[in-house]
């Protein structure tokens, strides 16, 4: 391989620099007569020899498929449940399977059921925004200042190990026998581990994004709008999660206390009033709703939001 420097000079073969090879404009003789090759464009001929989509195995298909893979496990778990009810015989501690889905469709289908589960989602909706904004409110400060990142490391440390449903006998003595009472303890089961989730999300995010929101100019709750809230989405909707499961499970609990007291209630109450009356496939058939509908949250409401946001925008797998 051979190069050409036209900027330096040349030393002819007796050492002496020649007054050609000093001029920046010389050009080697083999340089100025190289042939220029035209350029060329080749359609390739269209690759027939194998196929270029190979369709999966049908085993390999089904073994991917996420639908059959959990249903697969729901059928394994019922079939299980069935075999150990049968092998009971004791339709009083265990009913089985099929009592139990007999149940639960003469439940929805004379719509005491579904009036109950109606019940504690009502209730459960107007608690969970309440937690909401106060856990994003207690958070928005926690980042733009250091006296709320102070406030909120002290009350989380302070209530967030206290089960929400040892506030019950508080909040029934202050609010009284109403919604009210309810929908306290549903706060304090959304607004910690909400508040943790976020403030956790909001400190991992990079330092350059925060200067780039700066530079824009945003500050304060704008800051925690445009740049924190979508950086730290992840942990935010992970956050929202935890806080939807101990809200649910919180709930079923204080009814089961609430509904006895009061005379009325959702699915807690359901469960508690045929648990009294000895309907024990009655109390299973309520238990199965308190699953259904959180399969249906989990699978519909987080799994789709999670498709449309962070996944769709690459940041979570």
């Amino acid at each position: 391989m051979s190069a050409v420097f036209t900027s330096l000079p040349r030393p002819d073969r007796h050492g002496d620099v020649s007054a050609s090879a000093a001029d920046p404009s010389f050009i080697h003789p083999a340089a100025a007569n190289a042939p220029v090759l035209p350029e060329a464009e080749y359609a390739l001929e269209p690759y027939t020899a194998a196929p270029v989509e190979r369709a999966l195995p049908l085993a390999q298909r089904l073994r991917e498929n996420v639908v059959l893979r959990r249903g697969a496990i729901l059928a394994a778990l019922a079939l299980l449940w069935e075999a150990l009810a049968r092998w009971t015989d004791n339709d009083l501690l265990l009913p089985t399977f099929s009592a139990t889905a007999i149940a639960f469709a003469e439940g929805v289908a004379s719509g005491e059921l579904l009036e109950k589960a109606g019940i504690s989602l009502g209730l459960l909706l107007r608690g969970y925004v309440l937690g909401i904004a106060a856990a994003f409110a207690l958070t928005a400060l926690a980042a733009t200042t250091r006296l709320g990142r102070d406030l909120l490391s002290t009350l989380t440390a302070m209530f967030n190990p206290l089960p929400a449903i040892a506030l019950l006998p508080l909040a029934l003595l202050w609010f009284g026998l109403g919604s009210q009472s309810l929908l306290f303890v549903l706060v304090h089961a959304v607004l910690w581990p909400l508040a943790l989730a976020a403030h956790a999300g909001f400190q991992n995010v990079p330092e350059v994004l925060r200067m780039a929101g700066r530079n824009y100019g945003l500050s304060g709750l704008r800051l925690v709008l445009h740049i924190l809230i979508p950086a730290a989405l992840p942990a935010i909707l992970s956050g929202l999660r935890i806080a939807w499961a101990f809200a649910w499970r919180t709930l079923i609990a204080a009814e089961l206390v609430f509904g006895a007291t009061s005379g009325q209630g959702g699915l807690g109450w359901y469960v508690f009033q045929n648990r009294n009356e000895l309907y024990t496939d009655r109390v299973f058939a309520g238990l199965a709703c308190v699953i259904v509908i959180g399969l249906v949250i989990e699978n519909l409401v987080f799994a789709t939001l999670e498709r449309v946001t962070v996944r769709r925008w690459g940041v979570q797998r």
